[in-house]
């Protein structure tokens, strides 16, 4: 056949009026299957239906609140019409045999399977049944497919110019492999959650990222970088930064999303009104109160010069009142100097409160985000492959009320990691340091005199407690030692606190003697 014809079978008919108007005005013929042709009459748009072309009916019928049959489109008199190539002589000729006609453009999208086992629970049945079989075939048959509503003005102007474009073409075949592959990709995860119960990590799996935005620079400015979304079933609904909304600011950068991951994490840990500030990753000031204005403060005067350019985050709404304090707090190092931040990220704003936080910058990052959810999978990659693990949720239950607070805190801290707090307030912490005798020294340099009294959390283990950080820790004043125990040295640990009076906590599992450690790399 030497007609233009068009092939279009859509779940999705956004703008579905507006292409078909489109190619009709460029003179191609519209076949199209049962759903599709009702939209394109209803628009007046002339169309020819799928069993006119292969004299067969539609087949296998899917459930009744389904409209179409199973089998409509896996027919020579479709496909031939797909994958003969122009340009081969005996392509041509075994068309013109059989009468079967080509398509010069064939326009595509899926059943929403991941829509549909992401609104809720779901029977395996229906399940199946919104798993897409003759659309990934004709994507993968045209490999020049058009999926994406939003490409349909440059689909026209395309066939408008009526010229060869290899890059275009290109392009939407990119797009049509990638479309599918992602949409195989969320059936596989599916699947294997339906028949490994229990089982977490599949002997192979696909990560499907999604392009949020390509970013000015990575890390350091000599490094390109870009933000992605994983739209992994595993993770959706599940909050945290990559769907956090941003109301103000200037664009982020590699190292506000790190920040930002950081912080928002460690304050969701916290069940009662909380402020984190983060630099670089590690929680320099944290404090929990009922005032939450009072949090802030103190949050900030645990270390006000590491705070200044840091990220601040907070798991209550941000009224007016915060937002005020937040503007217009100065230094605790001077009294004179506004506090600067890159970033502030809270559960919600009241219409005032983001106004008057609007007003501090045009540069300030303003985040909305939504509390992450536990049970995750963790992924990080290394040269030439990657890791995978459950996310760190685990906080013993029965460690007591004075050390809990510091052990969150530490938790979130990069190993080896020492935290010393008091009343809910975090007074000074050690990060990062090859030894933890160090990070103990940074932690108790930082909190000064009020350290004596407190509580004190290690993220691991004391390899050593006489002449070491254990004895150190006892000699300046502090209060209780929180830590996971697990050395031959525990005994060692549990003497030297009995001498210098100071409580000792071994952070275990509910119900067991197993204990709990929360190293971070």
């Amino acid at each position: 056949s030497g007609k233009k014809r068009v092939l279009i079978s859509l779940s999705d008919k956004t703008d579905l009026a507006y292409l078909g108007n489109g190619l009709q005005g460029l003179g191609y013929s519209i076949v199209s299957s049962g759903g599709t042709a009702s939209n394109l009459e209803a628009a007046g748009v002339n169309e020819t239906k799928f069993e006119d072309i292969t004299n067969f009916p539609e087949m296998v019928q899917r459930p009744a609140k389904c409209s179409d049959g199973r089998v409509k489109t896996l027919h020579p008199s479709m496909h031939g019409g797909i994958l003969a190539r122009r340009n081969q002589e005996h392509h041509l000729k075994a068309l013109k045999d059989h009468g079967i006609g080509t398509f010069g453009v064939v326009v595509v999208n899926l059943y929403p399977f991941y829509d549909r086992v992401t609104s809720g629970t779901i029977s395996f049945d229906d399940g199946i049944e919104n798993i897409d079989i003759g659309g990934p075939t004709m994507i993968r048959a045209a490999a020049c497919s058009q999926v994406d509503h939003n490409d349909y003005p440059a689909l026209l102007e395309y066939l408008k110019r009526n010229k060869e474009d290899k890059q275009f073409r290109r392009m939407l075949a990119w797009k049509a492999f990638q479309h599918v592959a992602s949409y195989d990709a969320a059936v596989s995860e599916w699947l294997w959650k339906q028949s490994q119960k229990g089982e977490m990590f599949p002997p192979s799996f696909t990560v499907p990222l999604e392009l949020k935005s390509t970013l000015r620079y990575g890390e350091n400015p000599h490094q390109n970088s870009a933000f992605y979304v994983d739209k992994g079933l595993y993770l959706a609904g599940a909050g945290g930064i990559a769907t956090a909304i941003q109301h103000h600011g200037k664009e982020m950068s590699c190292n506000n999303y790190l920040d930002a991951d950081a912080a928002w994490n460690c304050v969701s840990e916290f069940d009662s009104p909380t402020c984190v500030v983060v630099k670089h990753t590690n929680p320099c000031g944290v404090a929990s109160r009922q005032d939450i204005l009072e949090a802030y403060r103190l949050a900030v005067r645990a270390d006000p010069v590491s705070a200044y350019g840091g990220i601040i985050a907070f798991n209550t709404t941000v009224d007016e009142e915060l937002a005020k304090e937040i503007r217009e707090f100065r230094s605790p190092t001077d009294g004179e100097m506004r506090m600067f931040y890159e970033i502030v990220i809270a559960p919600g704003y009241t219409e005032k409160g983001l106004e008057v936080l609007q007003g501090k910058s045009k540069m300030l990052r303003i985040l909305e985000a939504k509390r992450s959810s536990k049970g995750m999978l963790w992924l990080r990659q290394v040269s030439g492959g990657g890791l995978a693990q459950e996310s760190d949720d685990l906080t013993p239950e029965d460690i007591i009320f004075e050390t809990k607070f510091a052990w969150l805190c530490a938790k979130h801290v990069k190993s080896n990691a020492i935290v010393i707090a008091k009343n809910n307030c975090m007074l000074g912490m050690g990060s990062g340091q090859p030894n933890r005798r160090e990070s103990l020294r940074i932690a108790f340099r930082k909190a000064g005199e009020e350290a004596k009294g407190a509580a004190l959390a290690s993220d691991a283990f004391f390899p050593f407690a006489w002449n070491d950080a254990v004895e150190e820790a006892c000699e300046i004043g502090i209060g209780i030692i929180a830590q996971p125990g697990g050395s031959k040295k525990d005994k060692d640990a549990v003497a030297c606190c009995n001498k210098y009076g100071v409580s000792l906590v071994f952070a275990t599992r509910e119900g067991t003697d197993a204990s709990v450690r929360h190293f971070k790399h």
